[in-house]
Protein backbone atom coordinates (compact mmCIF):
# COMPACT_ATOMS: atom_id res chain seq x y z
CA UNK A 1 0.00 0.00 0.00
CA UNK A 2 1.16 3.55 -0.39
CA UNK A 3 0.88 6.42 2.34
CA UNK A 4 -1.70 8.59 0.99
CA UNK A 5 -0.77 11.85 -0.75
CA UNK A 6 -1.27 15.35 1.84
CA UNK A 7 -2.80 17.96 0.78
CA UNK A 8 -0.19 21.16 1.16
CA UNK A 9 -1.39 23.41 4.23
CA UNK A 10 -2.50 27.02 3.03
CA UNK A 11 -0.77 29.18 4.38
CA UNK A 12 -1.91 32.98 4.78
CA UNK A 13 1.94 34.38 3.59
CA UNK A 14 1.81 35.59 -0.07
CA UNK A 15 5.19 34.93 -2.01
CA UNK A 16 7.40 37.55 -1.94
CA UNK A 17 6.78 39.61 -5.37
CA UNK A 18 9.19 39.47 -7.92
CA UNK A 19 9.86 43.43 -8.91
CA UNK A 20 11.91 44.18 -5.85
CA UNK A 21 13.81 41.36 -5.77
CA UNK A 22 14.79 41.96 -9.36
CA UNK A 23 15.32 45.82 -8.82
CA UNK A 24 18.34 43.86 -5.97
CA UNK A 25 19.84 42.00 -7.90
CA UNK A 26 20.11 45.07 -10.40
CA UNK A 27 21.59 47.29 -7.43
CA UNK A 28 25.65 46.54 -7.86
CA UNK A 29 25.35 46.99 -11.72
CA UNK A 30 23.89 49.97 -10.98
CA UNK A 31 26.63 51.27 -8.48
CA UNK A 32 29.01 50.37 -10.96
CA UNK A 33 27.64 52.31 -14.11
CA UNK A 34 29.38 55.41 -13.11
CA UNK A 35 32.88 53.96 -13.18
CA UNK A 36 31.99 52.27 -16.22
CA UNK A 37 30.85 55.53 -18.01
CA UNK A 38 33.98 57.42 -16.46
CA UNK A 39 36.37 54.59 -17.69
CA UNK A 40 34.64 54.69 -21.29
CA UNK A 41 34.62 58.51 -22.16
CA UNK A 42 38.35 59.00 -20.58
CA UNK A 43 39.91 56.26 -21.35
CA UNK A 44 38.39 53.72 -23.88
CA UNK A 45 37.55 56.57 -26.31
CA UNK A 46 40.60 58.43 -26.07
CA UNK A 47 42.72 54.85 -26.42
CA UNK A 48 40.91 54.34 -29.96
CA UNK A 49 41.19 58.06 -30.85
CA UNK A 50 45.01 57.77 -30.68
CA UNK A 51 44.89 54.42 -32.21
CA UNK A 52 43.54 55.89 -34.95
CA UNK A 53 46.17 59.13 -35.05
CA UNK A 54 48.84 56.51 -35.20
CA UNK A 55 47.76 55.07 -38.90
CA UNK A 56 47.07 58.61 -39.86
CA UNK A 57 49.12 60.65 -42.37
CA UNK A 58 49.03 64.18 -43.86
CA UNK A 59 50.26 67.14 -42.02
CA UNK A 60 49.14 69.70 -39.34
CA UNK A 61 48.22 72.21 -42.73
CA UNK A 62 46.67 69.80 -44.73
CA UNK A 63 44.81 67.76 -41.87
CA UNK A 64 45.78 64.35 -41.10
CA UNK A 65 43.39 61.12 -42.69
CA UNK A 66 43.20 57.68 -41.66
CA UNK A 67 45.30 55.95 -44.30
CA UNK A 68 46.49 52.82 -42.05
CA UNK A 69 50.08 53.48 -42.04
CA UNK A 70 51.25 50.88 -40.06
CA UNK A 71 54.84 51.69 -40.77
CA UNK A 72 55.28 54.75 -38.76
CA UNK A 73 55.28 52.08 -35.69
CA UNK A 74 57.91 50.64 -37.06
CA UNK A 75 59.77 54.00 -38.16
CA UNK A 76 59.43 55.02 -34.04
CA UNK A 77 60.85 52.28 -32.93
CA UNK A 78 63.81 52.33 -35.27
CA UNK A 79 64.32 56.19 -34.49
CA UNK A 80 63.98 56.16 -31.09
CA UNK A 81 64.34 52.81 -29.81
CA UNK A 82 67.74 54.42 -27.32
CA UNK A 83 65.17 56.58 -25.64
CA UNK A 84 62.74 53.45 -24.77
CA UNK A 85 65.54 51.10 -24.30
CA UNK A 86 66.96 54.32 -21.76
CA UNK A 87 63.37 54.47 -20.20
CA UNK A 88 63.34 50.79 -18.86
CA UNK A 89 66.76 50.53 -17.42
CA UNK A 90 66.33 54.32 -15.67
CA UNK A 91 62.68 52.86 -14.68
CA UNK A 92 64.02 49.52 -13.40
CA UNK A 93 66.94 51.53 -11.25
CA UNK A 94 64.53 53.96 -9.53
CA UNK A 95 62.64 50.89 -8.92
CA UNK A 96 65.56 48.82 -7.50
CA UNK A 97 66.56 51.72 -5.77
CA UNK A 98 62.89 52.14 -4.11
CA UNK A 99 62.87 48.13 -3.02
CA UNK A 100 65.73 48.87 -1.09
CA UNK A 101 65.35 52.15 0.52
CA UNK A 102 61.82 51.05 0.90
CA UNK A 103 61.47 47.84 2.35
CA UNK A 104 63.57 48.83 5.65
CA UNK A 105 61.38 51.31 6.24
CA UNK A 106 57.96 49.90 6.01
CA UNK A 107 59.18 46.96 7.80
CA UNK A 108 60.35 49.55 10.64
CA UNK A 109 56.68 50.99 10.61
CA UNK A 110 54.95 47.67 10.36
CA UNK A 111 56.64 46.13 13.54
CA UNK A 112 58.89 48.40 15.26
CA UNK A 113 57.08 51.73 14.71
CA UNK A 114 54.83 51.64 17.86
CA UNK A 115 53.15 54.62 18.92
CA UNK A 116 55.34 56.48 15.96
CA UNK A 117 53.49 54.80 13.43
CA UNK A 118 51.33 57.01 12.22
CA UNK A 119 53.49 59.80 12.50
CA UNK A 120 56.00 57.71 10.21
CA UNK A 121 53.48 57.43 7.51
CA UNK A 122 52.43 60.79 7.91
CA UNK A 123 56.18 61.75 6.68
CA UNK A 124 55.89 59.12 3.98
CA UNK A 125 53.02 60.49 2.22
CA UNK A 126 54.02 63.94 2.96
CA UNK A 127 55.67 64.63 -0.63
CA UNK A 128 52.20 64.38 -2.25
CA UNK A 129 51.51 67.87 -0.37
CA UNK A 130 53.35 69.87 -2.70
CA UNK A 131 53.24 69.52 -6.31
CA UNK A 132 55.45 67.21 -8.57
CA UNK A 133 57.14 69.99 -10.17
CA UNK A 134 58.13 71.66 -7.12
CA UNK A 135 59.48 68.16 -5.51
CA UNK A 136 61.89 67.75 -9.12
CA UNK A 137 62.96 71.31 -8.89
CA UNK A 138 63.98 71.13 -5.65
CA UNK A 139 66.44 68.03 -6.69
CA UNK A 140 68.02 70.68 -8.65
CA UNK A 141 69.04 72.58 -5.56
CA UNK A 142 69.87 69.28 -4.02
CA UNK A 143 72.66 68.14 -6.55
CA UNK A 144 73.96 71.46 -8.02
CA UNK A 145 77.83 71.59 -8.70
CA UNK A 146 79.85 72.56 -5.98
CA UNK A 147 76.50 71.72 -3.47
CA UNK A 148 77.06 70.38 -0.06
CA UNK A 149 75.82 66.88 -1.53
CA UNK A 150 78.48 67.20 -4.42
CA UNK A 151 81.08 67.57 -2.05
CA UNK A 152 80.68 64.69 0.27
CA UNK A 153 80.18 62.64 -2.39
CA UNK A 154 83.63 64.15 -4.05
CA UNK A 155 85.25 63.10 -0.83
CA UNK A 156 84.29 59.74 -0.47
CA UNK A 157 85.21 59.05 -3.90
CA UNK A 158 81.46 57.91 -4.89
CA UNK A 159 81.72 59.71 -7.96
CA UNK A 160 84.79 58.22 -9.19
CA UNK A 161 82.54 54.92 -9.04
CA UNK A 162 79.88 56.82 -10.64
CA UNK A 163 81.77 58.34 -13.55
CA UNK A 164 83.29 54.91 -14.22
CA UNK A 165 79.63 53.50 -14.53
CA UNK A 166 79.16 56.18 -16.99
CA UNK A 167 76.27 57.34 -14.46
CA UNK A 168 78.05 60.92 -13.95
CA UNK A 169 80.27 63.08 -15.77
CA UNK A 170 83.42 64.33 -14.13
CA UNK A 171 82.76 66.32 -10.85
CA UNK A 172 78.59 67.05 -11.87
CA UNK A 173 75.83 65.36 -11.47
CA UNK A 174 72.97 67.53 -12.54
CA UNK A 175 72.09 66.75 -16.23
CA UNK A 176 73.41 63.29 -15.81
CA UNK A 177 71.38 59.52 -15.34
CA UNK A 178 72.21 59.44 -12.19
CA UNK A 179 70.26 62.77 -11.24
CA UNK A 180 67.46 61.41 -13.24
CA UNK A 181 67.37 57.98 -11.33
CA UNK A 182 67.10 60.05 -7.92
CA UNK A 183 64.78 62.22 -9.38
CA UNK A 184 62.47 59.13 -10.55
CA UNK A 185 63.50 57.49 -6.96
CA UNK A 186 62.57 60.13 -4.60
CA UNK A 187 59.17 61.11 -6.33
CA UNK A 188 58.09 57.31 -6.79
CA UNK A 189 59.40 55.92 -2.88
CA UNK A 190 55.92 56.18 -2.08
CA UNK A 191 54.58 54.37 -3.93
CA UNK A 192 56.37 51.36 -3.08
CA UNK A 193 56.43 52.15 1.12
CA UNK A 194 52.66 52.21 1.25
CA UNK A 195 51.81 48.69 -0.26
CA UNK A 196 54.67 47.21 1.07
CA UNK A 197 53.42 48.52 4.68
CA UNK A 198 49.96 47.30 3.85
CA UNK A 199 51.70 43.63 2.83
CA UNK A 200 53.66 43.54 5.80
CA UNK A 201 51.13 44.30 8.41
CA UNK A 202 48.48 41.57 7.52
CA UNK A 203 51.52 38.99 8.26
CA UNK A 204 50.37 37.54 12.11
CA UNK A 205 52.79 37.81 14.81
CA UNK A 206 52.19 34.37 15.52
CA UNK A 207 54.45 32.85 12.55
CA UNK A 208 57.23 34.86 13.87
CA UNK A 209 56.94 33.84 17.42
CA UNK A 210 56.63 30.10 15.79
CA UNK A 211 59.81 30.48 13.63
CA UNK A 212 61.42 31.56 16.80
CA UNK A 213 60.46 28.69 18.98
CA UNK A 214 61.74 26.67 16.71
CA UNK A 215 64.77 28.05 17.05
CA UNK A 216 65.23 29.96 13.44
CA UNK A 217 67.67 32.97 13.40
CA UNK A 218 66.47 36.29 12.55
CA UNK A 219 67.50 36.31 9.10
CA UNK A 220 66.00 32.38 8.40
CA UNK A 221 62.34 34.08 9.49
CA UNK A 222 62.89 37.13 6.96
CA UNK A 223 64.21 34.36 4.67
CA UNK A 224 61.55 31.88 4.84
CA UNK A 225 58.43 33.78 6.39
CA UNK A 226 58.26 37.31 6.45
CA UNK A 227 59.44 37.91 2.61
CA UNK A 228 57.23 35.30 1.09
CA UNK A 229 54.17 36.64 2.73
CA UNK A 230 55.30 40.05 1.75
CA UNK A 231 55.13 39.47 -2.13
CA UNK A 232 52.22 40.48 -2.87
CA UNK A 233 53.26 44.36 -1.28
CA UNK A 234 56.78 43.93 -3.45
CA UNK A 235 55.00 42.99 -6.90
CA UNK A 236 52.32 45.98 -6.33
CA UNK A 237 54.74 48.43 -5.01
CA UNK A 238 57.24 47.29 -7.59
CA UNK A 239 54.60 47.63 -10.33
CA UNK A 240 53.78 51.31 -9.30
CA UNK A 241 56.88 52.52 -9.39
CA UNK A 242 58.27 50.66 -12.63
CA UNK A 243 55.31 51.68 -14.65
CA UNK A 244 54.59 55.60 -13.71
CA UNK A 245 58.71 56.03 -14.06
CA UNK A 246 58.49 54.38 -17.43
CA UNK A 247 56.90 56.82 -19.15
CA UNK A 248 57.56 59.58 -16.87
CA UNK A 249 59.26 62.86 -18.66
CA UNK A 250 59.45 65.60 -15.94
CA UNK A 251 62.73 64.41 -13.90
CA UNK A 252 64.69 63.66 -17.63
CA UNK A 253 63.47 67.06 -18.77
CA UNK A 254 64.35 69.00 -15.18
CA UNK A 255 66.80 66.99 -13.88
CA UNK A 256 68.91 65.58 -17.24
CA UNK A 257 70.21 66.35 -20.63
CA UNK A 258 70.03 65.61 -24.06
CA UNK A 259 71.61 62.90 -23.37
CA UNK A 260 69.59 61.40 -20.87
CA UNK A 261 66.21 62.03 -22.80
CA UNK A 262 63.67 59.27 -22.13
CA UNK A 263 60.86 58.25 -24.27
CA UNK A 264 57.88 60.36 -22.62
CA UNK A 265 60.39 63.14 -23.66
CA UNK A 266 60.07 62.39 -27.19
CA UNK A 267 56.28 62.09 -26.87
CA UNK A 268 56.05 65.53 -25.66
CA UNK A 269 58.31 66.77 -28.20
CA UNK A 270 56.57 65.06 -31.04
CA UNK A 271 53.16 66.19 -29.68
CA UNK A 272 53.65 69.60 -28.39
CA UNK A 273 56.87 71.06 -30.34
CA UNK A 274 57.08 69.07 -33.62
CA UNK A 275 53.49 68.37 -33.71
CA UNK A 276 53.63 64.66 -35.43
CA UNK A 277 50.71 63.04 -34.17
CA UNK A 278 51.14 59.80 -35.72
CA UNK A 279 54.40 59.16 -34.54
CA UNK A 280 53.79 60.79 -30.97
CA UNK A 281 50.49 58.15 -31.01
CA UNK A 282 52.59 54.84 -32.31
CA UNK A 283 55.15 55.48 -29.75
CA UNK A 284 52.68 55.88 -27.06
CA UNK A 285 51.04 53.02 -28.35
CA UNK A 286 54.39 50.77 -28.21
CA UNK A 287 55.50 52.11 -24.80
CA UNK A 288 52.11 50.91 -23.23
CA UNK A 289 52.66 47.46 -25.14
CA UNK A 290 56.22 46.91 -23.82
CA UNK A 291 55.07 47.95 -20.42
CA UNK A 292 51.88 45.59 -20.68
CA UNK A 293 54.66 42.66 -21.85
CA UNK A 294 57.00 43.37 -19.18
CA UNK A 295 54.31 43.40 -16.36
CA UNK A 296 52.50 40.17 -17.08
CA UNK A 297 56.29 38.40 -17.46
CA UNK A 298 56.97 39.95 -14.00
CA UNK A 299 54.15 38.99 -12.57
CA UNK A 300 54.01 35.11 -13.81
CA UNK A 301 57.89 34.79 -12.63
CA UNK A 302 56.82 36.49 -9.37
CA UNK A 303 54.50 33.43 -8.73
CA UNK A 304 51.82 35.66 -7.24
CA UNK A 305 48.49 37.77 -8.85
CA UNK A 306 47.11 38.92 -4.62
CA UNK A 307 48.50 41.78 -5.43
CA UNK A 308 47.85 45.04 -2.39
Amino acid sequence: MTAPVQAPVPTDEAPPPAGPRRRGRLVPYWLLLPGLLWLLVFFALPLVYQASTSVQTGSLEEGYKVTWHVATYGEALGDYWPQFLRSVLYAGAATAGCLLLGYPLAYLIAFRAGRWRNLILVLVIAPFFTSFLIRTLAWKTILADGGPVVGALNALHVLDVTNWLGATDGDRVLATPLAVVCGLTYNFLPFMILPLYTSLERIDPRLHEAAGDLYARPSTTFRKVTFPLSMPGVVSGTLLTFIPAAGDYVNADLLGSTDTRMVGNVIQTQFLRILDYPTAAALSFLLMAAILIMVTFYIRKAGTEDLV
